[in-house]
Order: structure tokens, then sequence, then C-alpha cells
């Protein structure tokens, strides 16, 4: 990744950690008014990086978060008497005569700090097979997966120009916001070849459909009724969780 794009991301995840504690700061201090302000403000915003990536460094299918989070187990560098033994040629592993079995050898034995249970050809397999997932090109867009994903990208601005228009009471706006999540999904799948993080990001999107049975106002209507009930029938009859389902 260029230097500009590795910006754009380390800003849209900055964006993302922060906006809601600046949503919420904002009605603390300045009201709903205020509230709604630095909600389009923010969205706006995301909007914005996330259709440069899109459109002029062809970033692809983009996750969320931006960044993927570093897995630091993973990460552990070699300790100086690691790096020596490996430097000194010493044979790392034993094959067992008769059971063929592969074990690692006390002379290599690392440091606690950096000691794991597999050996070292599994690890330095899965390590190796992680960087090259993680290395992978994003996979190109045609013009029909374009467009889903700025459908995608632009959702959120859309739902607050019809809350705008047509009040958090009416059904447009969800109904609005659940066609065009359904219609990006429906014609990002049609893409073959994705990587592991893409294909990822695709169940978290589907997964996430299922937010909007809690969502305002099918959650008024319908869901909120239901799973209060469900909650004292667990409350009641089921031991042991009544203090936390109450």
């Amino acid at each position: 990744q260029s230097l500009p794009q590795q910006k754009l991301l380390t800003w849209l995840s900055v964006l993302e950690c922060v906006e809601v504690f600046a949503e919420m700061g904002t009605a603390r201090v300045w009201g709903e008014m205020g509230r709604w302000t630095i909600i389009v403000l923010i969205q706006l915003a995301k909007a914005i990086l996330r259709l440069l990536l899109l459109l002029w460094y062809k970033a692809g299918i983009q996750t969320s978060p931006p960044i993927v989070p570093l897995n630091r187990e993973q990460q552990q560098p070699l300790h100086p008497q690691d790096m020596e033994d490996n430097s000194s040629g010493k044979d790392q592993t034993y094959v067992g005569r008769r059971s063929s079995r592969v074990v690692r050898s006390l002379q290599s034995t690392p440091s606690l700090q950096s000691r794991h249970w597999g050996s070292p050809q599994q690890r330095e397999e899965s390590q190796s097979r992680r960087a090259e997932e993680m290395n992978q090109p994003p996979t190109p867009l045609g013009l029909q997966e374009t467009i889903a994903e700025s459908l995608y990208i632009t959702r959120p601005l859309l739902h607050l120009l019809s809350l705008g228009v047509w009040g958090q009471r009416s059904w447009k706006p969800w109904l609005l916001s659940a066609v065009l999540d359904i219609s990006s999904l429906s014609l990002l799948s049609d893409l073959k070849d994705l990587n592991r993080r893409e294909r990822a990001e695709l169940r978290r999107r589907t997964i996430l459909l299922l937010y909007y049975l809690l969502r305002s106002p099918f959650y008024d209507r319908y869901s909120e009724g239901r799973i209060l009930l469900l909650l004292r029938l667990l409350a009641d009859y089921v031991p042991g969780i009544g203090f936390v389902t109450r």
C-alpha cells in the first residue's frame, strides 16, 4: 500500500474508534441538535474516505475495522539466544526412529517467552500462510461490484437523509437501508476467488442483517415484546440466570 492510502486507512480507523464517544459527548454538551450534527459530519467523512479508497486506490471490498488488528502472539520476535541457536545450525527437531514422530531437540529449546507447543514446522507453515493471506492484493471489482460497494458505503448517508425527510418513526428509512444492504450483498455475491479477508467481511455483513430486527421502528412494534417475554420466561423457569435476565 502507498503512503497516502495508509494515511486514509489510519484516519478512517480513528473515526470508527471515536465516533460513538464523539456522539455521546456532543449530545451531553450541545444537546440533540449537536448530536445529529456530529453524526452527519462523521458519516460524511467516512463515506468520502471510503469512496477515495474504492475509486482512486482500487482498495476493493473494504473491511471493518479498516486496519486489521495486530496479532501480537504471532509477531513475537526471537530472543537473542534463539537467534544464536538458529544461526549456529543446531538441529531444531529430532525424528524418532521407530515412531517417526517429530519432537523438539533439547539443544534448541527457545526461551520461555517465545515457547509454543506446536512443532517448528507447523508454526512456520501457519505463519507463512497467514502472511500470504494478509499480503494478498484486493480482488479487482468490475462495474457491478463497484456500484455494490458504493451502495454499502453511501447507505449511512442515505439513511440519515431519509430520517430527516420522513422522521424517525417512519418505516421508509428502515426499508431503504435494508434494501440497500441486501442489494449490495446480492451484487457482490457473484464475485469469485475472493481472499480470506474479503470472504470474512461479506459473512460479517450478512450476519449484521439480523440487526434490523433490533432497529426502530421494527423493534418498537414487533421485537421488543417478544424479546421481553423470552427474558421473563428465562428468568422465571431457568435457574441461575434470573438475575442477569431481569
